[in-house]
């Protein structure tokens, strides 16, 4: 049975730092759904009602599109081990870019990654837990490097902004951009 929580317990915190990935969703009204998997040891817990976590360039920027068009967004982790539990965290977010001026102390509780874009801060409206049951039992290998290795390959100013700089969404909603690549 679900139960819902007004912040981030201590059960909630150690529970969220055992997870290798998450998921973040979001949309706005009219567009498509996003979904993403997230890994690459990329979140944190900034205090009970705050989480925030790094984003490395891919293959668009539909988070930063939707959270500036509507703001909501769902966080979901899940126990690929015993014991099950499916958390989710709802909440509003934002995108902080590194010419945003609380860049310097978001940052700061990152290792920054090769392809690093912004970080996306979100304040907890509320937390869910629920049973997890019907979710594989499954191990951790490792992390992929691909996406990593991409970036240390083509991290050149003027590659970055080709791969990394959209001007908008799948859907056609405007994003915000850095204004110059991340420095590791």
């Amino acid at each position: 049975m679900a139960e819902f929580f007004p912040a981030l317990t201590p059960e909630h915190r150690a529970f969220v730092a055992r997870q290798p990935v998450f998921f973040v969703a979001t949309a706005a009204e009219g567009t498509r759904i996003n979904l993403s998997p997230k890994g690459m040891d990329s979140f944190r817990i900034l205090d009970d009602r705050t989480v925030a976590y790094l984003d490395v360039a891919g293959s668009g920027n539909e988070t930063n599109a939707h959270l500036l068009a509507d703001g909501r967004i769902t966080i979901m982790f899940c126990a690929f081990d015993n014991p099950a539990l499916i958390f989710r965290i709802y909440g509003r977010g934002r995108p902080v870019l590194p010419q945003d001026d609380d860049w310097g102390a978001l940052a700061g509780h990152f290792a920054l990654l090769p392809g690093t874009r912004q970080i996306f801060v979100v304040t907890i409206d509320q937390v869910q837990t629920s049973c997890g049951w019907g979710v594989p039992l499954m191990a951790f290998e490792r992390e992929r490097e691909t996406l990593s290795k991409y970036h240390e390959k083509h991290g050149d100013p003027v590659r970055f902004a080709k791969y990394a700089v959209r001007t908008t969404s799948i859907d056609g909603l405007p994003v915000r951009n850095p204004t110059v690549p991340v420095a590791r």
